[in-house]
């Protein structure tokens, strides 16, 4: 149930948080990817990684969404992969993955934590997985909570595949299909046109066509598609086909079908449909894919009256309830599963023309209204004339006028013009043709209402009653409807028979399981039932595939049900899966519209299904046939705020929707005694239906309402109060009680009385079924009208004249009723109502009224004695202790307060605090008063505390009130002597020697408080191996991941906090938000109430003074040492401040005047920030009581911004019995981490405990026992005794109870401005020493870890069988140039490359060459921690925490292009398979399939050496092995390393001797020498040849040209 109803809500303020943490196995070579996250229009990035195709991100990303739910729900979440975009290029996809918000926030917890989304390529359908993204997804609405899950251990997460990030019950293997949407014809399209031109035009030209241009545009899983379309068509028939690609089954749960008008200047929707695919489809065993149709869907939205500006457009957009018919459309789905073989594949959303189905015959339904009153009418529109409209489709509308079906033609008549129609229509009506001339009458006459009172007019209908009825076509589709009524007779059934169980068990009768097994053998007849009849459908041309596979799965559902009685299941929610309404809709709903002086002003929808009419009575709709109380709302957005409260109208209507030809028996539910008034007629025609009823009998009632009072009622005044009144309805009535003024639990107790209340129809029928009673509550304002508080109904107790005033119905219980403001509950009203009729003999038999003599009210009469409860006397004792946090009232501040108490008009009054700045505590702590209270506790009111402020010249100020609705909590029951030692004798604890934990033996130097606090949250996977066992007993920090006080009750044991409100309550949607606005105070205290009786035994230490409160500490002001650890600021992430999407945290500590800001120790852009620290800061309780911790975003500019903060309460604490001062350690200890930090010793604690409870003990014996009251414990020493005595304190008799363990609490943290909305939580733990005692020791020290330096040096000795890539240009030969990168932190960071072994043919390459990584390292993490500015411009460095992974990799040197990639391998240093001992035993199983593999850690081993293959994928997308790589790791810590420190490459210290490579390819530039001489002597040898001839000719002829004019010249001349 998580869309919402009740139409659009103002806009709620939700959040969606992603936080990318990494990618794994992301195709495709050497790339670097980054990730963006879109939903909607909004996109965010990650950071790109370079060179991995396993990124490691950890980034968080926040939406912020102002939008209705249901939008909210259809946005689409997309997680991209993108490689290498930059500021040029845009990048190339590599993979996506999308979802619906909706599909998240149906998760438990609204969220995915941890998973990995399967990202594929829609482009690339057959290409499969292209990687995964590991992320976690949450959606937080206004109001929820955040939990963090529970972490589970990091190598669970490893396992991808059962990690998916998908919902419960999708399959991990999801493939593609085909989404084919038809889509036939529309029709009843609203008569419109929202281009003035056309009207221009049409009044011009006098052009009369059809002004709408229809298409339909459908979107689905962020793809979105469009027919063609229709110009000018009010029936258009499209005959098209869309096809969407997209996996299945979708994350994406709904269709959005809308048709829409074509228009350049504006395009605008006229309907939309959402098609939910979870409603078509069963993912069971027996499931079916998607089907639906070919079906007609109805679209509602906007009235049909074609106005230029249209105030409810969204209405069509599918936004909140449509108020009307718009239009409806015939369509079929159909799911294609593709097979990814087939090449044929395309994603598209094109186009294509399909066949006209052929759709069941059209049937014709009557409608039938009566309007038996119309009541509560709102006086704005009270003085013009009103009538009704009732609407069926596109019939009963005035504009559309009653057109008969067009689609009623013969199967070959083709598209024949109007008149041919006409005539087929006339030979097909064989049936009952004998009323062809029968018109509907779809509205009421009008009428002028009446004045009921000052806020609500009437229609006098009297005993004349309008009627309506309608005639229209649809297709016969009512088995569908039927099989949904009869599962919601049953269900309803089954769910009045369940609530009737809960109300026995509630108000402790006898026997519920009588009526429990009567409702179950209920439940299985309608269940055998429904397989009966579901069975025998006649009509099987109009079924679809979805119908049969519905009734496939209903039917097997109801039988599973019926065999599940007998196992005794949950069954209601067995049948509300099935109730969930047919999505293969046929009959449209029926509205009906109150029209005032022909504006549309309020309606009411009722669906259809409800009032079809079966000759069989299990399948007839609820309502059909009889008599239903209709509230009528202001149509769009108004209807929800505050306007929408106010009722428009109340209606008593009676409907009957069936065939035409099942009409004889419509009137039958009407009550009787009424005649028909048709339309006049010529004799002899047949009968039509009356316009009108007139009621010859009536019967005469008197109600009686008694109000005896309210409680929780909405504060509607500035002071916090209320002056409340309610104004009861009946019929044409109404009547109003007194005002009670400033309260919210107004106890009226009166009497109204009704006469001569008139009701139409027989008795017998009135006394099973009267009409409501509406019960109004009111705030009345000195000036102004009175504002509106709350509604209620009521059904009253009806007694006949013949009938006896007497038990068991007479007189009537008083009965709790819930009242309601909006759709929020806003308290209860406690009534009984009596309707009684009167007989002949006029008033003289009614039963007297017989109130209490001893009140005289005046006119007003009391609640009669039989009616009223029966009261006792009781004594209640309320202890002063003090007021806190009072805010100024009126500007000024509160100086003088008082607290004055009230409960049954009885109160007291507590001493008046004189000066409030100096002690806000009361001198006088207890006080009682006696009053007269109900023995029902149930009904005993509630008790008021209302504190004023007493200024000077005797005025006083309400400062603000708290109503405590319950006392039940605070009733005294006297606890039985007896049950002291039933259980003594078998409690004596004694341990075995087994359990004796030898602490001393551990190695401390290994821990710190951290490996504690780790060990406390088990995710210290490691430590636990290496350390045996015990150490687990030593840790038992306890971590809650919630605050302390929800794990010991508020530490209110015995000092409770009452909130103080003031101010008007919000008209929010949920008051919970604007009520903590609200508050101006608390008052500590508490009461105690119990029956006066004579033997109150006393004990001999009782002080009378002090009452029931004995034994409580004395509320002087104390001094108080607090000291507040802060450990660090979790994960659900702080809310980023920053542009940056980080923020700079810092500290910030307040209480009373101190306020310490721990600016200097800022730390740079973390989310998830370790602090460590601790802080002393002195108090005074109660002056200072109130702990606030901010945690601050640093800003080098500005001021800093405040990102949550967490308040505590440290004077409950303080006082509370399960003294939460200091927690108490599992151990004593007197040094170390573990050290025993309370001043007081355990021993003392006890003693104290014990004098305080008055125990006899403690008795500490031989042997290492001791005897508290009748308890005994066995240890070592006396402080071990005593502490484990304090371990199980809960276990004394009497006084005992939980003390607060060692503890670390997790507290969330809030904005102010962003009610309710979690900006992460903070991890804390605060101890309190009170100044009177002796100091405590110094602070404990939680600093976070310093990371270990460590140095990794990695030599790569050979690598073999490397692929070869370059084909040498000349030679023909493959080799490779190959060289090795590797990297420990990251790409940028740190990567070290070996020289180049030139020209390998073989794949071997020869290196000794050292890589040298130094590393910092957190062990308890297995993290590396990394310290770098973010930017050219950041401020400081950031600490990052990454994993710690050694990359190495293989390339090609190229020396001109850029070198290609070859391979790579990634070892996790905690845990990587062990190395081969040969080349040949080195095989890709080593990466493919780790977990066979023997793993290692280099922490343990400290040297390894082996070798490893490098994988990179192929084309296909398969590893494939690219070589292997022999190496050496051999980690060092920082010191040893700096003993003995090595070169890197070869060089000194400790060089490596040099590889032993061929000679030639150290001479690389011999070989263009050796290459050529290949080239020219043996493969190009005559080619060589005969180029070399050509030139020296060509070298000739060019010396002979040159030289011959020379010698021409000579020879001419003779020389």
């Amino acid at each position: 149930g998580m869309f919402m109803g009740g139409g659009p809500d103002p806009d709620t303020i939700s959040l969606v948080s992603v936080t990318v943490i990494e990618a794994r196995q992301l195709v495709g070579l050497n790339m670097d990817p980054m990730v963006c996250v879109e939903i909607g229009e909004d996109k965010k990035y990650t950071s790109m990684k370079e060179s991995t195709n396993c990124p490691y991100y950890n980034e968080y990303f926040v939406f912020d969404f102002h939008v209705p739910p249901d939008v909210m729900f259809d946005k689409i979440l997309k997680l991209s992969v993108i490689h290498s975009k930059n500021l040029l290029r845009s990048g190339t996809l590599v993979g996506s993955f999308k979802l619906d918000v909706g599909t998240i926030y149906s998760q438990p917890e609204h969220q995915f934590y941890h998973k990995w989304a399967l990202l594929s390529d829609p482009d690339d359908i057959s290409a499969g997985c292209k990687g995964y993204v590991k992320c976690d997804v949450a959606v937080v609405a206004k109001g929820d909570t955040i939990k963090t899950p529970h972490k589970a251990n990091e190598s669970d997460e490893d396992d991808i595949e059962g990690n998916l990030l998908l919902p419960e019950g999708v399959p991990a293997e999801r493939q593609w299909a085909r989404y084919y949407l038809k889509i036939y014809r529309a029709e009843g399209l609203p008569r419109m046109n929202t281009s003035i031109m056309a009207n221009v035009k049409k009044a011009f030209i006098g052009e009369n066509k059809d002004l709408v241009d229809p298409y339909v545009q459908v979107q689905f899983a962020g793809q979105k598609g469009k027919s063609s379309v229709q110009k000018s068509c009010y029936e258009p028939i499209w005959n098209e086909q869309l096809v969407f690609t997209e996996m299945f089954p979708p994350l994406c749960r709904r269709m959005k079908i809308q048709i829409r008008d074509s228009d350049k200047v504006n395009d605008v929707a006229i309907g939309t449909h959402f098609l939910d695919l979870r409603n078509i489809s069963n993912d069971g065993d027996k499931g079916f894919l998607p089907t639906l149709g070919p079906a007609w869907v109805n679209m509602y939205g906007s009235t049909r009256t074609y106005t230029l500006m249209d105030e409810y457009q969204e209405l069509n957009e599918g936004l909140g309830e449509g108020v009307s018919f718009r239009a409806r459309l015939l369509i079929s789905l159909g799911v294609e599963i593709l097979d990814p073989s087939s090449p044929d594949i395309t994603n598209s959303t094109e186009v294509q023309l399909e066949g006209v189905p052929n759709i069941s015959e059209v049937e014709e339904f009557f409608l039938f209204g009566s309007f038996l009153e119309a009541t509560m009418i709102d006086r704005k529109i009270g003085d013009k004339p009103i009538n009704f409209e009732v609407t069926i489709g596109y019939y009963g509308n005035e504009i559309d006028g009653l057109a008969r079906p067009k689609t009623k033609r013969k199967k070959g008549g083709g598209d024949g013009d109007e008149e041919e129609t006409d005539l087929i229509h006339n030979s097909s009506e064989e049936e009952m043709d004998d009323d062809e001339d029968l018109t509907s009458v779809a509205t009421t006459p009008p009428m002028k209402p009446v004045i009921t009172d000052r806020n609500y007019f009437h229609l006098p209908y009297f005993e004349r009653k309008p009627c309506i009825y309608i005639k229209s076509w649809w297709q016969d589709q009512r088995r569908r409807l039927y099989n949904a009524n009869i599962i919601d007779n049953i269900a309803d059934k089954l769910e009045d028979g369940l609530n009737d169980v809960q109300e026995i068990i509630k108000t402790e009768k006898t026997y519920p399981e009588r009526r429990l097994r009567g409702v179950l053998e209920e439940l299985s007849q309608g269940c055998s039932q429904f397989l009966s009849l579901a069975n025998k459908d006649q009509n099987q041309s109009g079924r679809t595939k979805l119908d049969r596979e519905r009734l496939k799965l209903c039917m097997s559902e109801i039988y599973n049900i019926m065999s599940a009685i007998y196992k005794k299941f949950c069954l209601l929610y067995m049948l509300d899966s099935l109730m969930s309404f047919h999505p293969q809709h046929s009959v449209p709903d029926v509205f009906i519209w109150m029209i005032g002086n022909g504006k549309r002003i309020a309606y009411a929808r009722v669906p259809s299904k409800d009032i079809l009419y079966s000759s069989t009575e299990e399948e007839t709709g609820k309502d059909c046939g009889k008599v239903k109380t209709i509230f009528l709302r202001i149509p769009g957005k108004k209807g929800f705020g505050p306007a929408g409260w106010t009722v428009q109208s109340k209606i008593e209507i009676y409907l009957w929707l069936g065939l035409n030809r099942q009409r004889k028996d419509y009137l039958s539910g009407l009550p009787n005694g009424f005649e028909e008034n048709k339309l006049s007629k010529g004799p002899g025609l047949p009968c039509s239906p009356p316009i009108s009823l007139t009621y010859m009998m009536k019967q005469i009632f008197q109600l009686r309402v008694h109000m005896y009072q309210a409680r929780s009622l909405f504060a509607a005044d500035s002071t916090g109060l209320s002056d409340p009144f309610a104004r009861v309805f009946y019929s044409t009535q109404s009547q109003v009680t007194e005002i009670l003024a400033e309260t919210l639990c107004p106890t009226w107790d009166q009497l109204l009385v009704f006469e001569n209340v008139e009701l139409f129809g027989e008795a017998t029928e009135l006394r099973d079924d009267p009409p409501i009673i509406v019960i109004e509550i009111y705030d009345q304002d000195t000036v102004g009208k009175a504002d509106f508080m709350g509604r209620t109904f009521a059904k009253p107790v009806v007694k006949m004249a013949d009938e006896h005033y007497g038990p068991p119905r007479f007189p009537p219980q008083l009965e709790y009723y819930q009242i309601y403001r909006g759709n929020c509950s806003a308290g209860e009203m406690l009534a009984a109502f009596e309707l009684l009729q009167i007989g002949p003999n006029g008033k003289a038999d009614l039963p007297p009224i017989d109130g209490p003599t001893d009140m005289d009210r005046g006119p007003i009469l009391p609640v009669p004695l039989g009616i009223r409860p029966v009261l006792s006397k009781y004594r209640i004792e309320v202890l002063f202790w003090g007021l806190r946090d009072l805010k100024r009232v009126n500007l000024a501040q509160v100086d003088r307060p008082r607290v004055d108490i009230e409960c049954a008009g009885k109160g007291i009054q507590s001493a008046l605090i004189p000066n409030y700045k100096k002690n806000p505590n009361f001198s006088t702590l207890v006080k009682w008063f006696e009053v007269d209270l109900p023995e029902n506790e149930l009904l005993h009111p509630p008790l008021n505390i209302r504190v004023v402020d007493c200024r000077a010249f005797g005025r006083y100020t309400l400062v603000g009130s708290n109503a405590v609705t319950s006392l039940r909590k605070f009733i005294y029951r006297a606890t039985d002597k007896q049950d002291d030692d039933k259980d003594g004798k078998g409690k004596k604890r004694k341990r075995k020697k087994g359990d004796e934990i030898e602490e001393e033996e551990l190695d401390e130097s290994m821990l710190d408080w951290w490996s504690k606090y780790f060990a406390s949250i088990e995710t210290l996977t490691e430590v636990k191996k290496e350390i045996n066992a015990s150490i687990i007993f030593v840790f038992s920090n306890k971590v809650y991941p919630k605050e302390l006080e929800s794990e010991f009750d508020n530490f209110e044991d015995w000092l409770h906090s009452f909130n103080l409100f003031r101010g008007k309550g919000g008209d929010d949607d949920d008051q919970n938000v604007t009520d903590e606005d609200r508050i101006v105070g608390k008052f500590k205290g508490s009461m105690c109430m119990y029956k006066v009786s004579d033997d109150m035994s006393r004990d001999m230490s009782f002080d009378s003074n002090m009452g029931m409160f004995q034994n409580i500490p004395h509320n002087d002001p104390i001094n108080v040492l607090v000291r507040i650890y802060v450990i660090r600021v979790r994960a659900t992430d702080l809310h980023p401040a920053d542009i940056n999407g980080k923020a700079d945290p810092y500290i910030a500590i307040r209480l009373g005047k101190t306020e310490i800001k721990d600016k200097e120790n800022y730390i740079s852009k973390q989310l998830n920030p370790l602090f460590g620290k601790s802080f002393d800061v002195e108090a005074t309780f109660p002056m200072d009581s109130t702990l606030t911790v901010s945690i601050y975003d640093w800003d080098l500019v500005g001021t800093d911004d405040l990102i949550g903060e967490t308040k505590i309460d440290l004077e409950n604490r303080f006082y509370s019995k399960h003294r939460a001062t200091c927690g108490i350690t599992s151990n004593y200890a007197i040094h170390g981490y573990n050290v025993w930090r309370d001043p007081m010793k355990p021993t003392q604690i006890l003693a104290k405990l014990c004098k305080d409870g008055k125990l006899d003990g403690p008795h500490y014996g031989p042997e290492g026992r001791v005897k508290v009251e009748n308890r005994v414990f066995m240890k070592k020493t006396d402080e071990h005794l005593a502490l484990t005595v304090l371990k199980h304190w809960e276990e004394i008799p009497r006084v005992g109870c939980k003390l607060v363990p060692e503890h670390v609490e997790t507290r969330p943290l809030l904005h102010p401005d962003k009610p309710g909305i979690e900006q992460g939580r903070i991890e804390m733990w605060v101890d309190l020493f009170p100044k009177d005692m002796t100091a405590p020791g110094p602070a404990l020290d939680i600093a976070p870890r310093k990371p270990k330096k460590f140095e990794l040096r990695v030599i790569v000795w050979n690598t073999d069988e490397v692929v070869l890539e370059d084909d040498d240009i000349f030679t023909g030969e493959k080799s490779s140039d190959i060289f090795v990168r590797g990297w420990l932190k990251g790409q940028q960071e740190d990567k070290q490359d070996t020289d180049v072994h030139y020209h390998s043919i073989t794949g071997e390459g020869n290196f000794n060459w050292r890589f040298v990584y130094p590393f910092d390292y957190l062990m308890a993490e297995e993290k590396i921690v990394i310290s770098k500015k973010e930017s050219m411009f950041a401020w400081d460095e950031t600490e990052y925490k990454i994993p710690a992974r050694l990359n190495l990799q293989v390339w090609d040197a190229d020396h001109f292009s850029a070198d290609d990639f070859l391979g790579a391998i990634e070892l996790d240093l905690n845990r990587f398979p062990r190395g081969a001992k040969t080349a040949k035993q080195c095989t890709i199983e080593m990466v493919t399939n780790e977990g066979e593999m023997p793993m290692v850690s280099i922490f343990k081993q400290k040297r390894i050496k082996g070798w490893w293959p490098f994988v990179a994928r192929n084309e296909e997308d398969e590893f494939e092995l690219t070589g292997k790589v022999e190496a050496e790791l051999h980690l060092l810590t920082g010191e040893e390393a700096e003993r003995s420190p090595v070169g890197e490459g070869r060089n000194e210290p400790e060089p490596l001797e040099k590889p032993n490579r061929p000679d030639i390819a150290l001479l690389w530039f011999l070989i263009p020498f050796k290459a050529a001489k290949h080239l020219v002597c043996d493969q190009y040898r005559w080619l060589t040849i005969k180029i070399l001839s050509v030139l020296m000719l060509l070298a000739i002829l060019g010396l002979f040209l040159y030289n011959m004019p020379g010698y021409m010249v000579k020879k001419m001349l003779g020389a």
